[in-house]
């Protein structure tokens, strides 16, 4: 395991509390005070805490970036690093410290068994497949390939169909990190065990598993930070404030896009309009109408800017599509609350539905799922049912509880419609496939 820093924490029990005269700095404090100290600093948001202090003085991180350490120095009034414990790792610490890593990761991310039952009683029976010694393209590219694969069955699918077969993969990926591997490779290793850790991440999200969702989210981001990999380190964030604002925190939901968008200059297009779009989902939840509307407006402008050959492999999903169906969300969340935004949210939810292709069948029927609530609640009805009539048989065909949800949301704004015959057939049939809330 990591050897404890004691050097750092003898630091911040000497520091006294600014809430409590006479007691020791606690961690929350201390990360309020090092944020503060960046911000006035360089004017730039960060977003340490409580945990990312607890890691330093457990040891499990050494060598914070230049910045943080020198904040840190300015907050505790120390001025070389060796009086908070700070080193480089050394060469020669290589492989003790990858086996740290790796037992830290696999905690992380809760790989035990399968994930599907998020049982870790059953990791000792799991019959494993033999890791090899080491690791090199072969093994890299097949990674790429496992993860694309599973996200393409997840993206037409849904997340419920292959989840114990991507838990498997991804256990047996994060083996691969305590193998040898050439430096020059370590990197590419680390983002492609991440790109994984997402994949295994949003099916479970779209499973509701949320927990093993939270954990596989967090594998993909402390690889991405390992790798100093800034694209897979926004989609690792992206899906984390995505999960938050499924689940009611759209505060913290907008303060992992926050987070993502630091040093955005390296990002590409594509991938700050897929953040600026889950931030005016956020907004739009909050009910916060101009900021909404400002958030799609800036996505809009970084969409039109995209080049898709500069982009990830992760991010092929984000076309012209999905982007009408994000941006058509937030504003359908606007619609509900003003039906002057019902145009407008309406032509984005068609523009999606038109624009998915086959592969994408769990998004194209959530848009379509939406546009029917939107026509039910601001426009005609009947013409709602026949909408929602075929949004209905395309989730027949997903495993997606996030599909299945909206579609029980269909059948909530339906009611005030009970007295039209096609909604009433509508109802019933959403009431027969997935029951009512």
């Amino acid at each position: 395991m990591p050897e404890p820093n004691h050097l750092f924490r003898a630091a911040r029990l000497r520091a006294e509390s600014p809430e409590a005269p006479g007691e020791p700095l606690a961690r929350r404090e201390l990360a309020e005070l090092v944020n503060v100290w960046i911000y006035d600093a360089t004017g730039r948001e960060t977003a340490i805490d409580a945990n990312y202090v607890g890691k330093l003085e457990r040891g499990l991180i050494r060598w914070p970036d230049a910045l943080y350490r020198q904040a840190f120095h300015a907050t505790l009034a120390t001025k070389h690093d060796r009086e908070l414990g700070f080193r480089r790792p050394r060469r020669t610490e290589r492989n003790s410290e990858d086996v740290n890593r790796n037992e830290f990761l696999l905690a992380m991310a809760g790989v035990g068994a399968v994930v599907a039952t998020g049982s870790f009683a059953d990791l000792a029976m799991a019959r494993e497949t033999e890791s090899p010694s080491v690791v090199g393209h072969s093994e890299i590219e097949k990674l790429r390939m496992a993860a694309t694969l599973f996200g393409n069955v997840d993206h037409t699918y849904g997340g419920g169909f292959v989840r114990e077969a991507v838990a498997g993969q991804l256990r047996y990926a994060v083996n691969l990190l305590n193998a040898r591997c050439p430096e020059h490779l370590r990197n590419e290793l680390f983002v492609a065990v991440g790109f994984l850790g997402h994949t295994a991440g949003f099916m479970a999200f779209d499973a509701y598993v949320h927990e093993d969702a939270r954990r596989m989210f967090s594998l993909a981001l402390a690889c991405a930070e390992e790798a100093g990999d800034w694209h897979l380190r926004a989609k690792a964030l992206s899906s984390m404030a995505r999960q938050a604002i499924w689940r009611g925190d759209s505060d913290m939901g907008l303060t992992l896009i926050d987070v993502a968008f630091i040093r955005g200059e390296r990002l590409t297009s594509t991938e700050r309009a897929m953040l600026l779009a889950a931030r005016a989902r956020a907004l739009a939840k909050l009910g916060r109408e101009q900021e909404t509307l400002r958030a799609v407006g800036h996505a809009d402008e970084e969409f039109g800017r995209s080049e898709p050959a500069n982009d990830p492999v992760w991010m092929a999903y984000y076309d012209l599509a999905q982007h009408a169906g994000d941006t058509g969300h937030s504003i359908f969340d606007l619609a509900i609350r003003n039906d002057k935004h019902a145009p407008e949210a309406a032509r984005r939810l068609e523009s999606a539905v038109a624009g998915h292709s086959a592969t994408f069948a769990r998004s194209r029927a959530i848009s379509q799922t939406k546009l029917a609530s939107l026509l039910m609640s601001t426009g005609d009805p009947s013409e709602a049912a026949a909408v929602g009539a075929a949004a209905l048989a395309a989730a027949g065909t997903i495993n997606s509880r996030r599909a299945a949800d909206d579609i029980r949301e269909l059948g909530v704004f339906a009611e005030h419609h009970d007295m039209v015959d096609e909604v009433a057939e509508l109802r019933r049939k959403i009431e027969m496939a997935v029951g009512v809330t």
